[in-house]
């Protein structure tokens, strides 16, 4: 019996099961957002090459596996897998196509059916191989583009700091932790790589990228808040004004942070409907200044709902407040909490691992650059409302 017209006959149905098997699957988490077309990728190609490989009188198309799977990892590397979700697709993938075709598999003689259970077998196994190498590849490449980064903001670093030594103690033993971990980890990878011989450390060494990675964004984001506010201390950030869509920017701001609070099961709800049709002023600056609250709100909740609200105040002013239903701010520490570096903590909470303690600090300058003004109303245990008061049309 010819298996390979099986399978390309059940080729449809095999991916919609696969597809929906993947879906319910709790332990590839990566693909609850994605759309049908997201989730398939590259599997059709992989299952036509595996009708050519079964097949008695046509040629292998090994190459077709071998594309086919490097552009999957590739992609599942960008969609934010991980080694493991990679695994578990192909898992289901070759549960789902026995499944499939176990009928016509029993009617076969015992020399087909181990014939071509071992093809299929040797095709995923090839195919999960490829797209782990696809998958490391694309990682590296974006490690290699982090670590410019790093090095280009490391440079503009040096040289701020040079002219500000207040805070560089503190400053560097922020630094340190992340910093260490990037070069250690670095290095085990390197030197697991250099005696590499078989395919079975690849998923050890994909969770020593994994962690490179988190503590590279961590420190990035860290510079970049440091760098933000040297810029507004040495008076170098330029408006750029122009009429903005307040409505849009806030709900850009919101589709943006979304996956951030669904992943502590956060609602953001948005009232805009007493919003300005739109405001003079820096559209940058704004959205900074919305999306480091917004993002600050979501950090310190644990449970609840963020409110984001827009109105008008009357002819020359608008206030955009962030409400969250978070650990609040006791009143002795409002007075500093826009102060750089100043981390609410206590005994039993202290703050949190990526706190720089610059988010707010940078808000409240972003504020008084925009010609407006913040203020904060917080309980502990309650929550905590920032208002944003901005004018309707910043003075040239």
């Amino acid at each position: 019996m010819d298996f390979s017209q099986v399978l390309a006959e059940k080729a449809d149905t095999i991916l919609d099961k696969w597809v929906t098997a993947v879906r319910k699957d709790r332990r590839i988490e990566s693909a609850d957002d994605l759309s049908y077309t997201a989730v398939k990728d590259h599997i059709p190609d992989v299952l036509q090459a595996m009708v050519t490989v079964l097949s008695k009188s046509q040629d292998n198309d090994i190459q077709s596996i071998v594309t086919a799977s490097f552009q999957h990892g590739a992609i599942r590397a960008e969609q934010g897998f991980d080694p493991a979700e990679i695994a578990r697709e192909y898992h289901l993938l070759r549960t789902v196509i026995f499944d499939a075709i176990q009928a016509d598999l029993l009617k076969g003689t015992p020399l087909d059916i181990i014939r071509s259970m071992r093809l299929i077998d040797a095709i995923i196994d090839e195919a999960i191989a490829r797209c782990f190498k696809s998958y490391v590849d694309e990682r590296l490449r974006e490690l290699q583009q982090l670590q410019l980064s790093l090095t280009l903001h490391n440079e503009e670093l040096t040289r701020l700091m040079s002219a500000n030594q207040e805070y560089l103690s503190q400053l560097a033993h922020e630094l340190k932790h992340p910093l260490t971990s990037i070069i250690g980890y670095s290095d085990l990878f390197l030197r697991q790589q250099r005696r590499k011989t078989q395919i079975k450390d690849t998923s050890a060494n994909l969770e020593h990228i994994e962690r490179v990675l988190r503590n590279g964004r961590q420190l990035l984001h860290l510079i970049n808040d440091v760098l933000e506010l040297s810029r507004y201390e040495a008076g170098q950030i330029k408006l750029q004004l122009a009429p903005t869509d307040v409505r849009e920017l806030i709900n850009n701001v919101c589709e943006m942070l979304e996956p951030l609070a669904a992943g502590k099961n956060l609602k953001i709800l948005v009232d805009c409907d007493r919003a300005p049709k739109e405001l003079i002023t820096d559209p940058f600056q704004c959205q900074q200044i919305i999306t480091n609250l917004i993002s600050n709100a979501i950090r310190y909740t644990e449970s609840g709902t963020i409110i984001i609200m827009c109105q008008v105040l009357d002819r020359e002013r608008c206030a955009i407040a962030v409400c969250d239903t978070g650990i609040g701010i006791a009143s002795e520490n409002q007075a500093q909490i826009f102060e750089p570096y100043f981390r609410v903590s206590s005994s039993d909470r202290p703050y949190l691992p990526d706190s720089t303690g610059l988010g707010l600090a940078i808000v409240s300058r972003l504020v008084k650059l925009l010609q407006g003004t913040i203020n904060l109303v917080s309980e502990v245990e309650v929550g905590s409302t920032f208002t944003v008061i901005l004018p309707l049309e910043i003075e040239s």
